[in-house]
């Protein structure tokens, strides 16, 4: 296991005040990322355009992001989203049943081709049949926003494994989902 790389930094006021305006606490990996201020920043803003700007279901994105821990095996993405899930009104039999998505009746179409979709974006690579049936069930601007969610919260694990944050020392009310 991965050891902190990086020492926790106070989170600058002004971005501390937007993520509590947002509905949440600088959480460790905000603590890590404020070494580079204006990339917090930049975090901040994107992460939560993601969560809270999207027209897309909420719960869609935060099943997509769980399977995205699962796949990269990211203890602190689910941490931090399997709590989110819950917020958004994931049924548990979903969380419970990700692993299995393709062969589980928890899922309709829609689920199951963003479910693919995020997963060949893991992958590295999105073939036509996996867009062509996202787009069979969402328009554009939705097509958008799950690549949009996909590949963020792709990246997500990639930076945690960097910079080895763990969700160590966190009170569980800093996990919620932002209200």
């Amino acid at each position: 296991m991965n050891t902190q790389r990086y020492l926790y930094a106070v989170v600058p006021d002004e971005v501390a005040r937007k993520i509590q305006h947002l509905g949440g606490r600088p959480l460790n990996l905000y603590r890590i990322l404020a070494n580079a201020p204006a990339m917090l920043s930049a975090w901040v803003d994107f992460a939560y355009r993601i969560r809270l700007e999207c027209k897309t279901p909420r719960a869609l994105r935060e099943l997509m992001i769980l399977r995205t821990a699962q796949v990269t095996d990211s203890f602190y993405e689910w941490h931090q989203h399997r709590l989110m899930a819950e917020d958004a009104k994931v049924p548990e039999r979903q969380v419970a049943d990700l692993a299995m998505w393709r062969h589980s009746e928890a899922f309709d179409a829609p689920e199951r081709a963003a479910l693919a979709f995020m997963e060949r974006i893991v992958a590295g690579a999105v073939d036509d049949s996996t867009n062509a049936e996202l787009a069979r069930h969402f328009d554009a601007e939705a097509c958008i926003e799950l690549a949009m969610t996909a590949s963020f919260y792709c990246m997500v694990p990639r930076i945690l494994s960097a910079i080895a944050v763990t969700p160590a020392g966190e009170p569980s009310s800093a996990v919620g989902a932002p209200k």
